[in-house]
């Protein structure tokens, strides 16, 4: 292992707390491996950029010898985790999860080593538990230690409901460091609450109390909102690569710093002109998912449909020419063909704020019917661009 200034050296790297870095040094001098905990919650079927910030920091403590516990939150994912949230989340079926954490284990060790990664599923302890056993622990805390949540302070405050069940998650995260013998628990920065839980169940087991390293939030491609799937504002592990790109490439040029420390774990080069610092954090990020030769690609097509102009060429979607041949209709189709339906509100705006482009020509009024004709390039926004076909 290296020394412990050595170790902190690359752990403390992005982090927002680390509760306490003395008692991190402390552990880390033992020179024994510590047992590094981080729990997610299959809600969805895809991990993004925004969950692999967590998996990396895992991966740097992988990288240093120690053992990683990933937990699988079959149980907990059917409470869905309340921080952050301003009203409660839609339950899940157990059967849904289930299926959810196929997904998730397999797209997790696309960043951990597999062979040095202890997998477990909380449901196998907590349904073990009877009715006596959920009640001895949630004795354990107080009705006003969850009220100083500030999730739920402001849902109080602002009349909106606390289902009770809710307040069971911070126990439930907690007792799983307890089963697990967490030395350390990483999480996003909302998550300092429920780790802080654990810390104390574990000082009532008698255990030594785990470090809580929190990681900051990954802004979706809005950047305004954390990323999530539900608002559209991510990109997925598996996205193929050229939408991974494509996505990528969408971001405001003020986010790339942040980008390239939690996505990457790099220092954004602050001279590079922002266009190339960005073509360089999607392949860059291409590449760890897909390889160097998919990065390569990608970045090759990107300058030629958009450095280049050279759109006659590129290698583009094909969207066949729909009876309706207005180019509101012709825009809707387009986008429904993509997998991305908008609005016929909002393609009316892109239409007259003038980016839908035909050849490169504007089209400004969504009842003009254009001669489409098979082989012409139609842009529909900064991100896709099609040509049609018959």
């Amino acid at each position: 292992m290296l020394s412990v200034p050595e170790q902190l050296e690359i752990l403390k790297r992005g982090t927002v707390t680390i509760h306490s870095e003395k008692e991190l040094a402390d552990k880390l001098a033992r020179g024994k491996p510590l047992r590094i905990k981080l729990g997610v919650d299959p809600t969805s079927p895809d991990i993004h950029l925004g969950h692999a910030v967590g998996l990396r920091k895992l991966k740097q403590f992988q990288d240093l010898g120690h053992h990683i516990v990933l937990i699988i939150g079959d149980f907990t994912a059917m409470i869905g985790d309340p921080s952050g949230r301003s009203s409660t989340r839609p339950a899940l079926t157990y059967e849904q999860v289930m299926a959810n954490a196929d997904t998730y284990t397999e797209q997790a060790f696309l960043v951990l080593d597999k062979a040095k990664t202890e997998v477990v599923f909380n449901g196998s302890w907590f349904k073990e538990m009877n009715f006596l056993d959920v009640i001895r622990l949630n004795a354990r805390v107080t009705l006003n230690q969850m009220m100083q949540r500030e999730d739920f302070k402001n849902r109080f405050g602002q009349g909106h409901e606390i289902r009770l069940h809710e307040i069971q998650y911070p126990i439930m995260q907690g007792w799983d460091s307890v089963v697990v013998r967490a030395d350390v628990e990483i999480g996003g920065s909302d998550q300092l609450f429920n780790i802080l839980v654990g810390r104390d169940l574990q000082k009532e087991e008698g255990m030594e109390p785990q470090v809580c390293m929190t990681l900051p939030l990954l802004e979706g491609l809005d950047g305004v909102k954390k990323m999530s799937k539900s608002l559209g504002n991510y990109v997925g592990l598996t996205d193929a690569p050229k939408e991974m790109f494509g996505k990528l490439m969408s971001i405001a040029d003020e986010m790339m710093a942040k980008y390239y420390l939690l996505v990457l774990g790099e220092t954004m080069d602050s001279t590079m002109h922002p266009m190339e610092a960005k073509k360089q954090l999607a392949a860059k990020c291409v590449a760890v998912y897909h390889g160097e030769a998919a990065a390569k690609e990608c970045r090759e097509d990107w300058d030629m449909r958009f450095s280049k102009r050279d759109l006659a060429h590129a290698d583009l979607p094909e969207v066949t020419i729909p009876e309706r041949k207005d180019v509101l209709g012709v825009v809707l189709h387009a986008f429904t063909t993509l997998e991305s339906p908008i609005s016929g509100g909002d393609a009316r705006r892109l239409i007259q704020q003038g980016s839908i482009q035909l050849n490169g020509e504007k089209l400004t009024d969504p009842k003009a019917e254009p001669a489409w004709k098979t082989g012409e390039v139609l842009k529909l926004d900064k991100k896709r661009t099609v040509r049609l076909c018959d």
